[in-house]
């Protein structure tokens, strides 16, 4: 059995110095880290927030195109919500890139009703319905 002998003054100052100097490196990483977490998770919830904004907005602006694609299109972004909801609701990796297929088969669908009725009545107005849609499906990318 080894037996530890006292540190002599000299060692001690050393130890010292070198024991300081790893705990603020220590805190310096901890610290780092924690900003870079605190950043992540207030821009994600920037993101989700923006996403949650633009649809709906979306389900307003669906209200300017003509009566059969406005129907069709808030019944698209129903579905279309419950599937983000779920999105951020679910950890599992399959699941959330089953609901990421299902929402881009629903982008396209939103997407032509949006198209279809602005081609039946083309003006300024009708944009903005295209222009929501266009925000709806950045968002998503975003998040």
């Amino acid at each position: 059995m080894r037996r530890s002998r006292l540190l002599g003054n000299d060692a001690r100052e050393d130890f010292s110095v070198v024991q300081s100097a790893t705990l603020t490196l220590l805190a310096l990483v901890i610290g780092f880290n924690l900003s870079m977490a605190v950043s992540r998770y207030d821009q994600r919830k920037n993101y989700e927030e923006e996403e949650a904004n633009a649809i709906g907005t979306q389900l307003l602006r669906a209200d300017l195109l003509p009566t059969d694609e406005a129907a069709a299109l808030r019944a698209l972004l129903a579905k279309y919500l419950e599937l983000r909801i779920r999105y951020y609701q679910v950890r599992d990796k399959d699941t959330l890139d089953a609901i990421n297929r299902a929402s881009e088969k629903l982008q396209a669908r939103m997407w032509h009703a949006v198209r279809a009725g602005v081609a039946a009545q083309p003006n300024a107005v009708n944009a903005l319905a295209v222009s929501g849609m266009n925000d709806v499906i950045n968002r998503q990318g975003y998040t």
